[in-house]
């Protein structure tokens, strides 16, 4: 058989248009990728239709067409002794072993390493390949594969490092100190209750107080222009597509509506990487159909994979990120969350950065703000709150070398060192903060990269305090988790370490809590002059409750009206002011939290998004 171009058999066959080759043709000399990955990626050519005339091209047999028949054909004893990690890595499938000959299936059958392997895992067996495209080979590492997927994902983390995760709320010492801090306020409301709660006025003062100062000094560090590493506009040109390493995208979405999946697709579509380098996974729980279906009808390029998360508890953002962390292909990854619609470099900013940096450095987090910041006072209030955090706080926390929580959304990480880490704990309904400590705790360090995402600002009461009430949740179990080995965690981190996570991560919802009982022992006084709270509190408690509240109030408006100038959102200044109402709903959600802790500690409360666009609750 006379061997054939691959574009010519496709454009002999009226597949493919002769300009549609000419441009594939040239971002193979562009990009050093294979021709049928940029036909696939770019939407050239039908991956069935594409392996169909490798199979012509090379004189092989494409196994793909009939999935069932396939299916049946493939011999499970053959397949359960192997670790579906290292035939994902390798990309095949072995199919049967018949007449002492092993038939494979793989997208990519001229691969040394594939050969390698086989001959060391079947010696003495003669191999045969037969085609399957990627999607194939996903679906079946999928199906005979996903219940140890699922184990990974699920209860990996636990079962290696159970002092790392947060399955159990509490551990046997930590329930005996609760308890005993529950015997001793009863006892105490019984026998002095003037005492116990002039005491536990005086603790609340000071939780406030301690997270107040400790982010007032991180804020004015963060104040001085700090880059863990700078990127230049040189730097980004000199990058040689050829090069550049392949880079995994993880998009877990949740019941999603359509408008949302669009913008998701066209956001992808406009990412400044080669198409064909992306390795974008839509991760969809397996019982939500709808946003299946959205997603199918958004009509995403072809270097999107639907990954299916099997059902199973806890439902959560972290579970499917593991699961979707065992498709991963990137050298690097990230992660986007459905509204997201990050800076179009931003890849490119993060490949220049881990080249420039040490190892040490597993994780890069971008800055997070909002496209619609004045749709209404509370989405205001909350890109006020965020210019803060990823602008200031985030910078100073790096600046002054303490751990940094990672946000939710865009965290760039070298691939193998989040495998390294065990992934996230799907237990932790803020496993984003957790894993910056636990980064932290191992000796890594995260990064700031100087690249923006826009997300959608919460612009409903009601979906923001389910969020918020989330976080701040998520908060406590890092809290509760980290503090199990104090001896540990002062000797890896440092005293400087303790105080970020007692003042931050544990500071951050008690102090929201706390204030809100500040806000109504000092409201009820003023209102009714009461001698019953003189009586309980007496007046220099009460005197010092309202100047912390006020200071620290005060200090937290005055830092909202710098945080603007950044991002020259002067327009936003003046709802500074009316700061104090933003945080009183914090204090809400944070009882809230607390509430869900002990009720339903690993509930993931869905945020709903597109509400900019009018979608109803």
């Amino acid at each position: 058989m006379t061997w054939k171009p691959l574009g010519e058999i496709l454009v002999s066959r009226g597949i493919l248009k002769r300009e549609e080759l000419e441009e594939a043709l040239r971002l193979q000399r562009e990009s050093g990728r294979l021709l049928g990955e940029i036909l696939i990626s770019r939407g050239f050519v039908h991956p069935v239709t594409l392996y169909e005339a490798l199979a012509e091209q090379g004189n092989r047999l494409y196994a793909g067409r009939n999935l069932s028949e396939l299916l049946v054909s493939i011999d499970p004893n053959v397949v359960s002794r192997l670790n579906p990690s290292e035939l994902l890595r390798l990309a095949l499938f072995p199919r049967r072993i018949a007449n002492g000959t092993l038939e494979v299936l793989t997208p990519f059958p001229d691969n040394e390493a594939q050969d390698a392997w086989l001959k060391r895992t079947f010696p003495g067996v003669s191999v045969s390949k037969a085609l399957i495209t990627p999607y194939e080979l996903d679906w079946l590492l999928h199906f005979f594969f996903k219940e140890r997927f699922l184990a990974e994902a699920t209860t990996g983390l636990f079962f290696r490092a159970p002092e790392e995760s947060a399955a159990s709320v509490l551990v046997p010492w930590q329930w005996g100190i609760l308890v005993t801090i529950l015997f001793t306020l009863l006892a105490g409301t019984f026998f002095a209750p003037q005492t116990t709660l002039r005491i536990l006025f005086a603790i609340m003062n000071l939780a406030f107080f301690g997270q107040v100062l400790f982010k007032t000094i991180v804020g004015i560090q963060g104040a001085t222009p700090v880059a863990s590493v700078t990127i230049t506009e040189e730097d980004l040109a000199s990058l040689d597509p050829r090069t550049l390493p392949v880079y995994t995208i993880l998009l877990p979405l949740h019941r999603e509506p359509k408008e949302v999946i669009e913008q998701l697709v066209h956001s992808i579509r406009s990412l400044d990487y080669p198409q064909e380098k992306l390795d974008v996974l839509f991760l969809i729980e397996e019982d939500d159909a709808e946003t299946l279906r959205a997603c199918k009808e958004a009509h995403p390029p072809y270097n999107v994979r639907f990954i299916l998360i099997p059902r199973g508890q806890p439902q959560t953002k972290p579970r499917a990120c593991n699961f979707g962390l065992a498709f991963a292909k990137g050298e690097f990854l990230t992660i986007y969350d459905a509204e997201d619609i990050p800076e179009k470099d931003q890849l490119k900013k993060a490949v220049v950065a881990f080249s420039k940096l040490p190892k040490e450095f597993v994780c890069l987090q971008a800055a997070l703000n909002f496209y619609n910041p004045t749709q209404n006072i509370l989405t205001r209030l909350f890109t006020l709150e965020y210019s803060f955090w990823f602008d200031y706080l985030l910078p100073g926390l790096f600046h002054l070398r303490l751990p940094i929580p990672l946000g939710g959304t865009s965290n760039h990480f070298r691939t193998e060192a989040l495998r390294a880490l065990g992934g996230w704990d799907p237990f932790n309904v803020t496993e984003d903060a957790d894993l910056g400590m636990r980064a932290h705790y191992r000796g890594f360090r995260v990064g700031i990269l100087p690249s923006t995402t826009y997300e959608e600002a919460n612009s409903h009461i009601r979906n923001w305090i389910r969020q918020r009430s989330r976080w701040l949740k998520g908060y406590l179990q890092t809290f509760l988790v980290h503090t199990r080995r104090p001896y540990y965690a002062l000797r890896v981190s440092g005293i400087r370490g303790i105080l970020t996570l007692w003042l931050f991560i544990g500071g951050t919802p008690l102090g929201y809590a706390a204030s809100l009982i500040l806000w109504g022992v000092f409201f009820g006084w003023l209102v009714t002059r009461s001698e019953f709270l003189r009586t309980y509190f007496s007046g220099a408690l009460l005197y010092i409750g309202a100047v912390n509240l006020f200071v620290g109030n005060l200090l937290g408006v005055y830092f909202s009206m710098f945080a603007v100038f950044r991002r020259n959102l002067d327009h936003l200044l003046p709802f500074a002011l009316v700061n104090p109402l933003y945080w009183m709903l914090a204090g809400v959600a944070a009882w809230k939290g607390i509430g869900q802790l002990v009720s339903r500690p690993f509930f993931w409360e869905k945020t709903v998004h597109g509400l900019h666009k009018g979608k109803k609750q």
